[in-house]
């Protein structure tokens, strides 16, 4: 079948790689454990609390994950305003958002592209189709078929890639988005504990108990 699909069988099948590469790895990276662990906040906490916090516990935060990264970076800016701590994970968190949506766009390239190709086979199937009229006339089918399987399988291929990897540039997008609204929850906890908000620190303690 793909042999019969012609020349574009072979980039439609090549995207079709990259996609499932894709998915799979932004899959497995953007798990909630691996970018917003939980309790990392209530650790900072205890750390503020026993007078612990420092460069080395900051340096670890920042390895830790996406959102360590974020909170290490406003840590970093702890003894100045709230304002400069709050522009700091704000910087970092657009740093770590470019990291969430990589290869995203190349997804939703290979969305873009693969019914193009799929046309573009239907096209390239139909003319040969009429070449194969104009040559040959209608009476034998077979010199038509050609042609005619040509063009329906590169569409039904092309629409077989594209459905699904625009479905996950979709969905992880939507991950995305709901991700970085957690980091931004967790990184405001944080000023608030840093800056003598009394009652976030006492229900981030409650929490971590």
């Amino acid at each position: 079948m793909v042999q019969a699909g012609g020349l574009l069988m072979l980039p439609i099948m090549l995207c079709s790689v990259f996609a499932l590469a894709i998915i799979g790895e932004r899959f497995w990276s953007l798990q909630q454990k691996r970018i917003a662990p939980k309790h990392l906040v209530a650790q900072i906490w205890q750390w503020h609390k026993n007078r612990t916090l420092d460069n080395e516990h900051i340096k670890a935060l920042a390895a830790n994950s996406p959102l360590g990264k974020v909170l290490a970076a406003g840590l970093v800016n702890r003894h100045h305003p709230r304002e400069i701590m709050k522009e700091s994970i704000e910087e970092a968190g657009r740093q770590v958002v470019l990291e969430l949506e990589r290869y995203l766009n190349t997804l939703g390239t290979i969305a873009s592209i693969t019914p193009l190709l799929g046309l573009l086979g239907t096209v390239i199937g139909m003319i040969k189709v009429f070449a194969a009229i104009t040559s040959h006339g209608v009476g034998d089918a077979s010199v038509l078929a050609g042609g005619i399987s040509e063009a329906l399988i590169t569409t039904a291929a092309g629409l077989s890639v594209a459905i699904p990897s625009l479905f996950f540039y979709r969905f992880f997008h939507g991950k995305v988005d709901e991700l970085v609204l957690k980091m931004e929850e967790e990184a405001m906890k944080v000023v608030d504990v840093m800056h003598g908000d009394r009652e976030q620190a006492a229900a981030i303690r409650d929490a971590a108990v």
